[in-house]
């Protein structure tokens, strides 16, 4: 999986996410639409799978075949950074469980999700020209 830019594409998912957010609408403190938020988190998510996926490659850690468990993704960050771990750990909990599945739609909660998605796509800045084109 070789892309010229691992970082922008990762970023992709996460503007993708962000666009899909803004379309649930808000009220106060509260998202409004519970179907563009778990698409959001859905979507987000994926960016940071795919951003992992793209770090592991660098990193030439083993493929797993078949489908890919948080586990694998936990463990092979155990051993590499334990601050993306953390970072992985909270984006998981607020995006893929509380947000995509539970339809958590407290805004500040999401946004938190999103900064540790950030987090974790970040780590690939140093292999993608530092982010730029």
């Amino acid at each position: 999986m070789k892309y010229e830019n691992p970082y922008q594409e990762a970023m992709r998912y996460i503007e993708n996410a962000e666009e899909t957010l803004k379309k649930a609408g808000k009220d106060g403190k509260f998202y409004i639409d519970e179907k563009y938020v778990k698409s959001a988190c859905g979507i987000a998510y994926l960016g940071i799978l795919k951003a992992l996926d793209f770090l592991f490659d660098i990193k030439q850690i083993p493929k797993k075949r078949g489908k890919k468990s948080i586990e694998y993704y936990q463990g092979n960050l155990s051993n590499l950074d334990k601050k993306l771990l953390n970072y992985l750990n909270s984006a998981y909990n607020v995006l893929h469980l509380e947000g995509y599945y539970r339809g958590e739609n407290n805004v500040k909660v999401i946004e938190a999700g999103f900064d540790n998605a950030l987090g974790v796509i970040s780590a690939l800045k140093p292999y993608s020209n530092n982010g730029a084109e």
